[in-house]
């Protein structure tokens, strides 16, 4: 993917591919517990020692209040997210279930095998880049690949051969005019309002349950949320690729134009909604699109500033037109793991881990 490696002289940690058809996430944490827990302890650190002394005050009021609202919601995956705090016995399982403070850069461009997408996510908490996983899941539609880490039930980026790969961005911010601090704090009253599905718990639904392109093109757009979303879906077919921009209650779709469609985390439509404006999730979201924009479907040192940033923790294409996935593990624009690599026609029935 055209990116170093950082501390040269160790060497880079494989990411594994863990078969759980059949189960559950409960089954993938049982095998990576210790994982689940240092990421629950590197998040509490995200900002510094402040940091970690205000999370031990405050994790445990947003998990109490977070596992309230997915009470109230009759959450699909409550129990799992029960079992999995648990499992781990930190505080913040419940919250980090539901939390969407991240930044991302996405796309899909055509190429010669088919739509490829290609997916960068920026999240400051340290230690994701180490700590990711490749879950094979199933569900009723078929099996799909699910690039992820240990306690985490919903869905981020996967990749289904044969239907669809897909992504979530951060949407912007709706802005009332009070500031970044009241209007942060708007949003998250107006989510606890709500009893709608999280944008990851409703993309894990989808892989499992929709069984073309078309299907989860549907679903994505017009299953209500309970919070503003950026969903990328890339099918198998040649043009099969679009940005579907969420609201809570409204969508609106980019298709494929010039062998590309890309997001990071802006809106590019307008959307007659309440508040004045949507504010862009940092780093530079106008900057990444445009240099999405200028990369073609071949271009293979694509991970690149500003597409890759301090923040960037992963970088994933996927084809499901031919069943390839790359994954790899970064801090900022540095390698961490090497790439996961799996071919056209390729069992991941055990486990992978593929050095660079």
């Amino acid at each position: 993917m055209g990116v170093s490696q950082k501390g040269a002289m160790k060497p880079p940690a494989s990411i594994p591919c863990i078969d759980i058809r059949g189960g559950t996430p409960l089954d993938l944490l049982d095998t990576h517990l210790s994982g689940a827990q240092a990421l629950m302890a590197a998040a509490a650190r995200t900002f510094g020692p402040l940091s970690e002394v205000a999370s031990k005050a405050l994790l445990p009021l947003a998990d109490r209040v977070s596992c309230r609202w997915l009470e109230r919601n009759n959450n699909p995956y409550l129990g799992e997210i029960r079992a999995v705090a648990d499992r781990v016995s930190r505080d913040g399982v419940y919250f980090l279930n539901v939390c969407f403070e991240w930044g991302c850069t996405s796309g899909v461009w055509q190429t010669g095998a088919g739509p490829l997408l290609r997916r960068v996510l920026d999240w400051p908490f340290p230690g994701l880049g180490e700590n990711i996983v490749v879950a094979h899941q199933s569900g009723p539609a078929g099996d799909f690949l699910n690039a992820t880490w240990p306690g985490v039930t919903g869905v981020y980026q996967a990749s289904a051969p044969g239907r669809f790969a897909a992504a979530i961005n951060q949407a912007p911010m709706r802005e009332h005019g009070a500031g970044f601090a009241l209007d942060w704090l708007q949003a998250r009253i107006a989510t606890g309002k709500t009893d709608a599905i999280p944008p990851s718990h409703l993309l894990r639904q989808v892989f499992e349950t929709a069984g073309s392109y078309a299907d989860a093109k549907r679903a994505l757009s017009n299953t209500p949320l309970a919070v503003p979303a950026i969903f990328i879906l890339a099918g198998i077919e040649n043009g099969e690729g679009c940005v579907i921009e969420r609201t809570e209650t409204q969508f609106a779709v980019r298709e494929m134009s010039d062998g590309r469609v890309c997001a990071t985390n802006h809106f590019e439509e307008a959307f007659e909604d309440r508040g004045m404006g949507w504010r862009p999730r940092p780093i530079d979201s106008i900057g990444r699109l445009s240099c999405a924009n200028m990369l073609d479907g071949e271009d293979d040192a694509w991970f690149k500033p500003p597409v890759a940033n301090i923040n960037s923790r992963l970088a994933m294409t996927a084809n499901a037109a031919t069943g390839t996935v790359e994954v790899l593990g970064t801090e900022g624009v540095d390698a961490v793991t090497g790439v996961f690599r799996l071919a056209a026609q390729a069992t991941t029935s055990r486990v992978l881990g593929n050095s660079r």
